[in-house]
């Protein structure tokens, strides 16, 4: 049996459907551009007969994408699969997917239609899309809940009549591993031509077992997967394909299969999807997650330290991330302490180990996560001047008109003396505030990122700013918190000039020492 597996994404279509907005033909493109960079199989990109937009989106990919296939989806319409061929002409090979439900709930309840009605319909639609192309796929709709002697009948018809693909789709989430094991093997054991084509699934994750029953089908004889990046899609999504793909790479030894894809790629590729769509990432999400290979707990930070095989299965690089992510909390050991000191380029001698971490738990409790310029702080700065914030945000003023210039007035408290600045900016009052607050520092800030999160419902509910900004090639973190955005926003920015100020008097306070120790 062919040991490798087809990697079908249908983030362009099953996955669109789920977005609370439809993306541009640009964006499809350079969604499709990046599915193929990152070496996908087919790419299903749309249902041209759904929209005119849809049609343009697949007829605009079709002409740029080269070294994936192409598909599109129809139903059992002549229509429709005249549309998909229309569609997709200007490329040079490409698939129509055709679908059509055969489980007796479907056929009674939405189609009204008996099994013979859809065995005919269904071959009927396969030779109209044989006249646009030679590769066909055909979904047995709500596969799983169908009865296996219907599955069986219509599966050797189909492939009779020129049927290249047959995906047997879980349509709602409702099977188990062991089940669509079954139905796989069943299919292999009593369809006489069913070597003659390839057997696909399509998951979905109302149960949280799409990945699961997609890897069960695989070794029952399953080389098609179909999903999406990110596991995006109808309700509770579908099969998550980067899951799939590294559990295929790094499970090699039981699963005997391989891909097509080009790992290195797959988080470039989640990044792009997630943005695109506005579907964010959540943060344990397996793969692609912020905390993937993030490490808490002191235990695991030291066997990482020592081997990274002691607690990680995947090599961060192998899937495009460049390092290992250590976060400093009250559950972390000496071990991750001395880590990001001795990242920063500080000996052991530099610093006392036990004093600073007592001093790091203290802090860690108060602020939750530290970070490397807080241990810097810790080690070298006075404790009184610990305490205290260099800059405190004693007053602020914001005029704002829409689709015009927006004024901010700030007051700081810089040590024992205060500095008033204003600003005039056209990109909104938190520009504003944050200029008119450089005007008094001098740092020369660049913001990488910004994120606003309500903390509660209703009038009274928090907003949470979180920034990332870049001094001097280091990263510094700010968050804030108020019910008024504008103020959360600026005390962000507050707390990371404290913390640029506190990195820079431990520059000094070093400086200072090496020069009396030459003296």
């Amino acid at each position: 049996m062919n040991s490798k597996v087809i990697i079908f994404d249908t983030t362009l279509r099953d996955g669109e459907q789920a977005l609370q907005a439809s993306l541009s033909v640009n964006q499809k493109l350079q969604i499709a551009l990046s599915l193929e960079k990152c070496g996908i199989d087919i790419i299903e990109v749309g249902f041209p007969i759904s929209s005119p937009g849809d049609f343009k989106s697949v007829q605009t990919i079709s002409r740029k994408i080269k070294n994936s296939r192409i598909c599109s989806l129809a139903r059992c319409i002549e229509k429709d699969i005249d549309t998909a061929g229309e569609a997709m002409s200007s490329s040079d090979s490409f698939r129509i997917h055709i679908f059509l439900a055969t489980s007796t709930l479907h056929m009674k309840s939405k189609l009204k239609k008996n099994f013979d009605e859809i065995m005919d319909m269904s071959i009927f639609s396969v030779k109209r899309a044989l006249r646009y192309t030679n590769d066909v796929e055909f979904s047995c709709e709500d596969a799983s809940r169908t009865n296996i002697d219907n599955l069986c009948r219509i599966v050797e018809k189909l492939i009779k009549s020129g049927v290249k693909t047959i995906n047997i789709p879980d349509t709602v989430g409702y099977t188990v591993p062991n089940e669509i094991s079954s139905i796989i093997s069943n299919l292999f054991e009593r369809v006489p031509n069913i070597h003659k084509s390839i057997i696909s699934v399509h998951c979905h994750d109302d149960l949280g077992m799409a990945v699961g029953n997609s890897i069960s089908a695989i070794q029952a004889g399953a080389r098609q997967v179909e999903g999406t990046i990110n596991g995006i899609g109808e309700r509770a999504g579908n099969t998550a394909l980067e899951e799939i793909i590294m559990a295929i790479k790094i499970r090699g030894d039981i699963l005997g299969v391989s891909t097509n894809i080009k790992h290195k790629e797959i988080y470039r590729t989640s990044q792009i999807i997630s943005q695109i769509c506005n579907m964010p990432i959540p943060s344990n999400k397996a793969i692609v997650g912020s905390n993937a290979f993030s490490h808490s707990s002191g235990i695991h930070q030291d066997g990482v330290l020592k081997n990274r095989k002691n607690y990680e299965i995947i090599e961060p690089s192998s899937i495009g991330l460049k390092e290992v992510k250590l976060n400093l909390t009250s559950r972390s050991g000496r071990a991750a302490v001395k880590y990001y000191m001795d990242k920063m380029g500080y000996k052991k001698t530099d610093y006392n180990i036990d004093e600073l971490y007592v001093a790091f738990l203290k802090l860690a409790d108060k602020k939750g996560q530290v970070f490397d310029y807080d241990l810097e702080a810790l080690a070298f700065i006075n404790r009184q001047q610990e305490e205290s914030e260099y800059f405190s945000l004693k007053f602020f003023s914001v005029q704002s008109i829409s689709n015009g210039l927006s004024t901010a007035s700030v007051k700081l408290l810089c040590g024992a003396n205060i500095h008033t600045e204003s600003s005039t900016t056209s990109n909104g009052p938190v520009d504003a505030i944050y200029q008119a607050l450089n005007r008094i520092t001098h740092f020369p800030i660049i913001l990488q990122k910004f994120q606003l999160v309500a903390k509660g419902k209703g009038k009274d509910a928090l907003g949470q700013v979180n920034i990332l900004v870049e001094y001097e090639n280091r990263k510094f973190h700010g968050i804030g918190l108020a019910t008024d955005i504008i103020e959360s926003s600026a005390q962000a920015m507050v707390n990371v000039l404290n913390n640029i100020w506190k990195a820079k008097e431990v520059n000094k306070q070093l400086k200072n020492l090496k020069n009396f120790n030459k003296s």
